[in-house]
């Protein structure tokens, strides 16, 4: 999945993207035996990790989103009874 250039620049405007994607260089670089450039580890961590980084770092953003998807899907009744809970305060 591709982030939009504007997502893509705002996410790259935070100083821990920057930290996270220099840690990544540093293991790719190891792993491949010489210097992949930041050019290329920005692009890997972008397309296989920025997703879960910002689901970690930004989850009131993934609520908020997920409220407006479910909002708009038209609503079904479960078909699950739910269990009350006893109450122990009497």
């Amino acid at each position: 999945m591709n982030l939009k250039q504007y997502q893509r620049d705002r996410l790259l405007s935070d100083r821990r993207v920057i930290e996270e994607i220099n840690r990544h260089l540093w293991i790719e670089s190891e792993k491949a035996g010489y210097d992949i450039g930041f050019e290329k580890a920005k692009e890997d961590w972008l397309v296989n990790f920025s997703k879960a980084w910002m689901q970690y770092h930004f989850p009131e953003r993934q609520t908020s989103q997920r409220k407006s998807k479910d909002a708009s899907r038209p609503s079904q009744k479960s078909t699950v009874k739910r269990r009350r809970a006893k109450s122990y305060m009497r």
